[in-house]
């Protein structure tokens, strides 16, 4: 592997730490504060902030009422942060190394919690989604940086228990998001929304300025790579930008568009596959040229990272993707409210509450392998399970099929995430943090624009092929269309097609029909995601068998 500014010279490391005979000897660092203490600081304000990315959904036909706005353009509000996060989330491990993780955590935290003040206060559309930008960029440093400082702060035996916290506030946030944003923005205002956010980053900004601190080897990072100045790779940044932020574009408003019928889609999908080519070119040289990069692209090399990597993603998918589907099962096509399409949602969040530390405590004795297949076994039975959905399903057998789902989305985080770390050297662990978020934020991302797309085209399709059967060549049709014209108070003599009711009887079948193409589509969704869960069982057999309690240290 070639050298960077993250890995000291040998001159440069104190006498017990030099490696003798190919064996490194080093202390293991441990936090002067309980780790427990640790870990629950940093999830709070991750958790806050994953929870920012789901609650806005619901308020947008408030958001767009309160600024005289379209609901297409207060879109932009959900948009702005998604670019914002994912143009951060790979870059945090590379500004760690120049400003030390915990700087940077706290900035984050700080530049959220004004941003969030100021996306309260916001007087029109433009000035709210500049500041969501804002608001992207301090959010999309959280999550990764809680990751590595949690893989720092516990010893790996343990790790699996630590991720357990993180997975709570990734995981359940985006299930709590939609009902604890109805409910605000029904009996509130849409801009409590976001002042809800500033008390709890003044609390996290406090305790982690008493209790979080660097290891040394960050400290010692920051110092090399300060020698001679801070010298920032801007075209890394504009490349990884271009990307990441053309990748987010595409997927928030492709449907919208109509994908590439759109000249902006295309020219913006043109951008992207060009800057990302640039990108890996450009962070290769870095690489051979001994500096630091902003992408450590030497990951992919190990095949757990990698599959871990593909993992995260599904999951990511997964877990956004039927968030996103299920709500609006309900509301579409059931006739529920926000509030209780959300209230369908909340009990698989503490489903995943309660089997969270379970397999937090499982992940540090049994194979992470295991694990993560019993996961996806589940995850795709509940998915296969949902295909029985209709339209006259119940509020508690829909609250038992996302509870059946959670429960397999719990063996997947944590020990996808504990396989992601093995092999890594300690100061690998920022990059690591940062490529898994990035996983699962573009999975999300993707998963959310399948279903919109999805259910849109297939229920065209579906619509098409059963309106053929609306003809007065039918008779079933024109008896049903008969009875109905009764019902609705017209003659039932003569063409059920004319006279009184008869629009009426028509108009009712039609919205029938509309509701069950949109069912139709809906069950087709659900299909497509099991078998894409169950593909990826077989990549289990490729992933290294994992040392027991092995560890992220260098020499592994």
């Amino acid at each position: 592997m070639a050298t960077t500014l993250v890995d000291l010279p040998e001159a440069e490391l104190p006498k017990a730490q030099t490696p003798e005979h190919h064996t490194t000897v080093e202390q293991p660092w441990r936090p002067r504060i309980n780790p427990w203490i640790i870990a629950m600081t940093v999830t709070l304000a991750t958790f806050m902030e994953v929870l920012d990315s789901s609650i806005a959904n619901v308020a947008l036909p408030h958001i767009a009422g309160g600024l005289g706005a379209t609901q297409d353009e207060a879109t932009w509000v959900l948009t702005a942060y998604l670019v914002a996060n994912a143009i951060i989330l790979p870059a945090g491990a590379y500004m760690t190394t120049f400003i030390g993780r915990k700087r940077f955590y706290m900035i984050c935290v700080a530049l959220f919690g004004i941003s969030s003040a100021l996306c309260g206060f916001a007087p029109s559309l433009p000035i709210l989604i500049f500041c969501r930008i804002l608001q992207g960029v301090g959010g999309g440093g959280l999550a990764p940086s809680e990751q590595a400082i949690l893989a720092d702060t516990f010893p790996p035996e343990k790790r699996g228990q630590a991720f357990a916290m993180y997975g709570l506030a990734v995981v359940c946030a985006p299930a709590i998001g939609p009902t604890l944003g109805g409910y605000i923005t029904d009996n509130f205002d849409w801009r409590w929304i976001f002042f809800l956010n500033v008390p709890i980053c003044l609390i996290s900004l406090f305790l982690t300025s008493r209790i979080v601190e660097d290891p040394p080897y960050v400290k010692k990072q920051v110092a090399l790579s300060q020698k001679g100045g801070i010298k920032l790779d801007f075209l890394g940044f504009g490349l990884l930008g271009l990307t990441f932020g053309s990748l987010e574009f595409i997927l928030d408003k492709g449907q919208e568009d109509d994908w590439f019928s759109s000249h902006l889609i295309t020219f913006f999908t043109v951008a992207m596959v060009v800057a990302f080519i640039a990108m890996i070119w450009w962070e290769l040289k870095q690489l051979r040229e001994g500096h630091r990069p902003i992408l450590n692209l030497t990951l992919f090399k190990r095949r757990n990272f990698a599959i871990s990597f593909l993992l995260m993603f599904v999951l990511g998918f997964s877990l956004y993707g039927t968030t996103i589907l299920i709500p609006q099962f309900v509301q579409t096509l059931l006739g529920y409210t926000a509030e209780l399409a959300g209230l369908v949602l909340s009990p698989a969040g503490l489903m995943m509450m309660c089997m969270m530390p379970v397999v937090g405590i499982l992940s540090g004795k049994v194979d992470p392998r295991k694990l993560i297949g019993y996961g996806f076994v589940m995850l795709t039975l509940s998915l296969v399970t949902m295909h029985t959905l209709n339209l006259g399903v119940s509020y508690g057998y829909l609250v038992f099929l996302r509870c059946f789902q959670a429960s397999g989305l719990a063996f997947l985080f944590i020990p996808i995430n504990t396989i992601a770390y093995i092999g890594v050297k300690q100061s690998e662990n920022n990059d690591v943090s940062g490529l898994t978020n990035l996983a699962r934020n573009i999975g999300g991302s993707v998963g959310t624009a399948f279903v919109a797309t999805m259910l849109t085209r297939r229920s065209a399709a579906h619509e098409t092929n059963m309106v053929r059967n609306l003809t007065s060549g039918n008779q079933a049709f024109m008896d049903r269309v008969a009875k109905l014209k009764g019902m609705f108070g017209g003659h039932t003599g003569g063409n059920p097609m004319t006279g009184a009711g008869s629009h009426t009887a028509q108009a009712y079948l039609y919205n029938e029909l509309h509701r069950q193409s949109g069912m139709l589509a809906y069950l087709d969704i659900i299909q497509y995601m099991a078998i894409f869960c169950a593909c990826m069982l077989p990549l289990l057999f490729f992933i290294p068998r994992p040392p027991k309690h092995a560890s992220a240290s260098a020499g592994h």
